[in-house]
């Protein structure tokens, strides 16, 4: 076990530990949108941008899930620097993000809402315009509604459909502003497999994936 010291308060992990997931498995939270429990510090994609943290011997902070933990490690979680970043990050994501919570299944369970709670911030995305794609929701999928303006490109029913499925159904399409997450097959004859996995479902963190039963 490593032995690394966070705010102040010594904690252990397992050699080979993200900082991030030694961190979350201390209760000490983190921000994040992205990671998964399984998670290894090769795996990591760092796509969300909110887990920085500040480490003595680094020369500014660092994303916590891109981090393996050593021995003597001292860590800062809550920092000016940090939470500026963090701000920014969140303020980014919700600038091109629906914010219509009490007509979104996630309201009270989202992951925006508990990271803008944490940070002492609304939901507003100031000084940033908020910018929306003009595709409200996307129905091809026989399972479940997608909604590209509360998606926050996390990556996690991607990386879910990859990890289960022989042949994913769900990818990355299109690039920048319009980068969404595509469903390769346009047919109702999808695999079984992946009308009753429901893991891109239990994943999502923003309500961006509806099951079609609870639209």
């Amino acid at each position: 076990m490593i032995i690394l010291t966070v705010d102040g308060r010594s904690i252990q992990a397992p050699a080979g530990s993200s900082v991030l997931s030694a961190c979350l498995f201390a209760d000490i939270f983190i921000p994040h949108l992205c990671w998964l429990e399984s998670d290894t510090v090769a795996d990591a994609p760092a796509a969300c941008r909110l887990c920085f943290v500040e480490i003595d011997g680094f020369s500014e902070p660092v994303t916590a899930c891109t981090v393996t933990v050593e021995n003597g490690m001292m860590v800062h979680t809550d920092t000016e620097a940090v939470r500026s970043l963090q701000k920014t990050a969140l303020k980014l994501l919700l600038s091109v993000h629906k914010v219509d919570c009490k007509n979104c299944p996630a309201d009270k369970a989202c992951s925006l809402q508990d990271i803008a709670k944490f940070l002492g911030i609304g939901l507003g995305c100031k000084p940033f315009e908020r910018v929306l794609k003009e595709l409200d929701v996307d129905s091809r999928h026989p399972a479940f509604d997608y909604y590209p303006n509360r998606c926050v490109l996390c990556g996690l029913c991607v990386r879910i459909c990859r990890d289960r499925h022989e042949q994913p159904m769900l990818s990355f399409a299109g690039r920048g502003f319009n980068t969404v997450v595509g469903y390769f097959a346009e047919t109702s004859d999808t695999d079984p497999d992946c009308l009753s996995c429901r893991g891109c479902l239990d994943v999502c963190p923003t309500g961006a994936l509806v099951e079609k039963s609870q639209v």
